[in-house]
């Protein structure tokens, strides 16, 4: 079969192998050890020596991520066949010489991860991220590319891509930056598709659905989708010029994924473990919500700090509380107002992100923009040695959405409303796709709300960490926003281990906590609290039960095998409900009634 390949590869270079064109082609004889086999050719070389390489990064992810480390048995050679001579300068780069204006290459990959990164291979599907797939030339970055999926028949899989189809499996990007932020899924999927009036005519809405579900629970979430996407499109009034006018959803809901999440121009990766039949009716449908919502916010409304994407190094940028952040308010919000969530549901889900966020010790150290640049180091990012983010970062997924909860009701206090900033934003920096920076998003709300009112958002909560007024904010939509000063607090992460009956403290313990205070620290095993044992099966939550705020707790605990004392005063925990006000029994106004009717698109 191999030879075979090749031997198509060869016809295939003749026939599309233009001058200018870089080739490639990729086949999965070995998948079931989560091998592909990728071969690609580049014509019309005038450098003597040519470097290939592996990126480092992927388009909507800021770390970096080692691809090089999959890639083995490299060979390059002439166009006449023969062998050429490679040099590996450092570990994401092969080095050719002495070929003759045109290289051949070719290597196995392995691939086992399957998201919004990495690549996965293996008898269900192939799942590729592209960066995380092919090398590339860097100084050829600006040819056209073509690319040959040799599917598995026997299999009956399908390619679903961005890309465009040249013919049958073969597709095509203008360049490599394109081509890079074009994922593929393929499959044996099933697809539902639907259009939509835009500016320039209609708009196909793809979902492409890799599980092993009925075709009923695909048409069931098909239809939450479409009513996210027509939620979205009411915020900003249009949808985006996609490009050949199609988006598409690519979802792999199946054992062997990994739970992920990743927008890209004209499509996004959908990836989980959970079937629809099993909690993912409910549980995926936010991140088709959250990952739509970048089709205009980070795709074409795009931080300039984020432009050109660089596969060499991390990509940092400072407006990821806003890119990120934003989007992450609209996802629930979107559900809401699309019917999937009730106006319940969705302000009593506010509080575990609220609390989060304004009950960090972080903000002592970092604003959002210095949060935004931690994101090399915290998004999907691995370390060895113990890092102490409990104390030093908020995400600024979870921050940013606190901020846009707070710019809305705030805007909508002055009869305006965060929707309709984002159609400003949209239409001076996104339908032009016009990069901006934070400055200009501050010019923009002081455009939009006028200068004080945008000198004093920016001011406060962006280039400080200031905490809104959100007493003030959620009563004026009938929302409560009370703390329980009856509720004891310890201030540690604890497990009670099933095999000793001891509850070891699984994260770092938070400054100025508790805890904290009376020295524990992650990884000591307490045996009792004022000489109460644990019991093997009982609740953290359960055991606490018996104690109050401003009781002081005799702490028997171990660390590195020694036995150790310690006396920990309980507090009133800091942590806040939010509810409706029908719920505590109180009866919002009319005028708060609207304001909510208003906030949450309510019929």
């Amino acid at each position: 079969m191999k030879k075979f390949i090749c031997l198509l590869l060869i016809v295939l270079w003749g026939q599309t192998g233009a001058a200018q064109i870089n080739t490639y082609a990729i086949s999965f004889p070995n998948a079931v050890h989560h091998e592909a086999e990728v071969m690609a050719r580049f014509p019309s070389i005038s450098a003597d020596t040519i470097s290939f390489r592996m990126s480092r990064t992927s388009p909507g992810r800021y770390a970096l991520h080692e691809f090089a480390k999959n890639v083995y048995n490299f060979k390059a050679t002439d166009s006449k066949g023969q062998p050429l001579q490679v040099k590996r300068p450092d570990p994401y780069q092969w080095e050719v010489a002495g070929h003759d204006g045109t290289v051949h290459i070719s290597y196995t990959l392995f691939a086992n991860r399957g998201g919004g990164t990495y690549a996965q291979v293996d008898e269900t599907h192939a799942h590729l991220n592209i960066p995380a797939t092919f090398m590339f030339a860097p100084t050829l970055a600006e040819r056209g590319i073509e690319v040959t999926f040799e599917v598995r028949t026997d299999l009956n899989w399908k390619v679903a891509t961005q890309l465009e189809q040249v013919s049958g499996t073969t597709y095509s990007a203008p360049d490599l930056q394109y081509f890079m932020d074009s994922p593929t899924e393929i499959s044996d999927y099933s697809i539902r598709e639907f259009e939509l009036p835009s500016d320039t005519g209609t708009q196909k809405i793809q979902f492409v659905l890799h599980h092993n579900g009925t075709d009923a629970e695909l048409d069931a979430y098909f239809e939450n989708v479409k009513k996210v996407v027509h939620a979205e499109k009411e915020v900003y009034g249009v949808l985006p010029n996609f490009d050949h006018g199609r988006y598409t959803f690519l979802a792999c809901y199946i054992p062997n994924a990994s739970g992920d999440g990743m927008e890209h121009r004209n499509s996004t990766v959908l990836t989980s473990t959970r079937s629809l039949a099993d909690g993912g009716m409910e549980r995926n449908i936010g991140t088709v919500s959250h990952e739509f919502f970048h089709a205009w916010n980070v795709e074409r409304i795009r931080p300039r700090s984020l432009e050109p994407f660089d596969f060499t190094e991390a990509n940092m940028s400072g407006a990821l509380w806003f890119a990120e952040g934003f989007t992450s308010y609209y996802t629930n919000l979107i559900l809401c107002r699309a019917g999937i969530l009730s106006p319940e549901q969705y302000v009593e889900g506010l509080a575990g992100t609220f609390n989060y966020v304004w009950n960090s010790p972080a903000r002592q150290y970092f604003n959002p923009i210095e949060m935004s640049y931690q994101a090399p180091f915290v998004d999907a990012a691995t370390s060895v040695d113990p890092v102490n983010r409990e104390n030093t970062f908020i995400s600024y997924y979870s921050y940013g959405s606190m901020l846009g909860l707070a710019l809305d009701l705030s805007l909508r206090s002055e009869n305006l409303n965060l929707d309709d900033f984002m159609k400003l934003v949209w239409q001076t920096y996104g339908t032009q796709e016009i990069p901006y920076t934070v400055q200009d998003l501050h010019r923009s709300l002081g455009q939009y709300a006028g200068k004080a009112f945008a000198d004093t958002f920016f001011d406060n909560y962006i280039h400080n960490s200031g905490m809104p007024d959100y007493q003030t904010l959620f009563n004026s939509v009938g929302v409560v926003l009370k703390q329980n000063a009856n509720t004891p607090l310890f201030g540690a992460n604890l497990a009670i281990m099933d095999h000793n009956a001891t509850a070891v403290i699984r994260r770092n313990t938070k400054i100025g906590s508790p805890a904290y205070k009376a020295g524990l620290d992650k990884g000591d095993a307490l045996v009792t609290l004022n000489k109460t044992p644990f019991k093997v099966g009982q609740s953290v939550a359960d055991y606490m039960a018996q104690f109050k705020v401003g009781d002081t707790l005799e702490v028997d605990f171990k660390r590195f095998g020694e036995q150790k004392t310690t006396s920990v005063i309980l507090e009133a925990s800091p942590n806040y409900t939010i509810s409706l006000m029908e719920k505590d029994e109180v009866m919002p106004s009319e005028k708060m009634l609207q304001a909510r009717k208003d906030w949450l698109k309510l019929d």
